[in-house]
């Protein structure tokens, strides 16, 4: 049985279409569309529906997903015994992070983990919006948020504190709140109205109501509106970093309490193997970030 037309044939149908499937392996849609052909002959069934608009499995074809999955995860677990420690992280890794981090971290990341291991192939999506790992058929999501209940594995790879800013074009014309209940006469910049942003204090957590003129569901873009002087952003400590250090922004400091900071998480399909270029990869970007606690559930 090739082992190609079944990662094909999971990939389709988590995908929903057989080019989007192909293009996920490399293949070219005519040896998509043969090796999927060739599959059916062998056993004897139709595995999709086909229609100008849709695909979706057979009954059949529901029955041997499952299977073909085993199989291929037990082809991993082979190649992986017998290859062992000498042979490195190979194949395709698909990797979604936000703009703004994978831009400026994950990116780097990413090149240095294919000059290491020449085997590799990586395909990296960014994305503010918040992805479907397991139907879009992601290896793995770098996130940065407060983590709820899943069916997913996360580990944490570093704190991400955050601070409030603002341009000083902005504060010349407003001035700075000083208090957390001089935040609501400000333009806050977010990406919804209205919004809440968390603080914290001795006591407790708080979340506080903002709005503004300007959202966006964009973090890059509200970086540049902060920037060009529209209001005050919450932004994580590492994108605005060269921006206070420059004099473009300046920190906005409250007496009675500080953003709530966020984590670094690595987000990836619960599963019994987890693939050498997914592990490879969350260590080194584990290395390039502040140590986290252990694996947990996300």
């Amino acid at each position: 049985m090739d082992f190609t037309a079944l990662a094909l044939l999971s990939e389709t149908a988590t995908a929903g279409s057989l080019a989007e499937a192909a293009r996920r392996l490399r293949l070219s849609p005519m040896k998509a569309t043969r090796l999927i052909a060739a599959l059916e002959d062998e056993l004897g069934t139709r595995l999709f529906h086909r229609t100008t608009r849709a695909l979706s499995l057979t009954d059949e074809g529901q029955v041997f997903l499952p299977h073909a999955r085993a199989l291929l995860e037990e082809q991993a677990a082979a190649l992986a015994s017998v290859r062992g420690a000498r042979s490195g992280p190979s194949g395709l890794l698909r990797v979604s992070a936000s703009l703004a981090f994978g831009r400026q971290v994950v990116a780097p990341a990413v090149v240095a983990f294919m000059a290491r291991y020449r085997q590799v192939q990586v395909d990296l999506q960014l994305t503010d919006a918040l992805v479907d790992i397991v139907a879009d058929g992601f290896d793995l999501a770098i996130r940065i948020a407060e983590l709820g209940d899943s069916n997913l594995i996360a580990r944490r790879l570093a704190d991400n504190p955050r601070r409030l800013v603002a341009a000083p074009s902005y504060v010349e014309r407003r001035g700075t709140p000083t208090a957390l209940a001089e935040l609501g006469t400000h333009e806050c910049l977010t990406s919804s109205a209205p919004a809440r942003w968390s603080f914290r204090n001795a006591d407790a957590t708080r979340q506080v109501r903002v709005a503004g003129r300007f959202t966006a569901n964009s973090i890059d873009a509200i970086h540049e509106a902060c920037r060009g002087g529209l209001g005050i952003a919450n932004l994580s400590a590492w994108d605005v970093a060269a921006d206070l250090a420059e004099g473009r922004l300046r920190a906005v400091v409250l007496d009675d309490a500080e953003p709530e900071p966020l984590a670094i998480w690595a987000v990836y399909p619960s599963r019994r193997l987890v693939p050498a270029k997914v592990r490879s990869f969350i260590e080194l970007l584990a290395g390039r970030l502040k140590p986290g606690p252990a694996d947990a559930h996300a």
